[in-house]
């Protein structure tokens, strides 16, 4: 397999709100599969931290000749990164208080 196919895996995604030693809640979000987190105030950015950490992981193992897991087969094409367009509706809904930012 290539890098690229072994980015278009889809990992199942698990995100939660935590409360924090503090008191103050914020969002995890995982991908089990690859044992990696990422954590943020909202859930849009634990996902693209989480994104970063994905790609940095699946590289790294790889450079390392190390094995990355292949729970699923690889989409036919990359997902890629978070979509602006999508990010601003949901900042809409948000504004419209369709949908809590916390």
């Amino acid at each position: 397999m290539t890098p690229e196919e072994y980015l278009a895996i889809p990992y199942v995604l698990v995100v939660e709100s935590v409360e924090g030693a503090d008191g103050q809640w914020f969002r995890r979000a995982m991908y089990p599969e690859l044992g990696i987190s990422g954590e943020a105030q909202s859930p849009l950015d634990a996902i693209a931290k989480l994104e970063e950490a994905r790609v940095a992981t699946i590289l790294g193992k790889l450079e390392r000749g190390e094995p990355v897991p292949v729970p699923r087969p690889p989409l036919r094409e990359e997902i890629g990164g978070l979509d602006a367009q999508k990010l601003g509706f949901a900042r809409w809904l948000v504004d419209q208080k369709r949908l809590a930012d916390e």
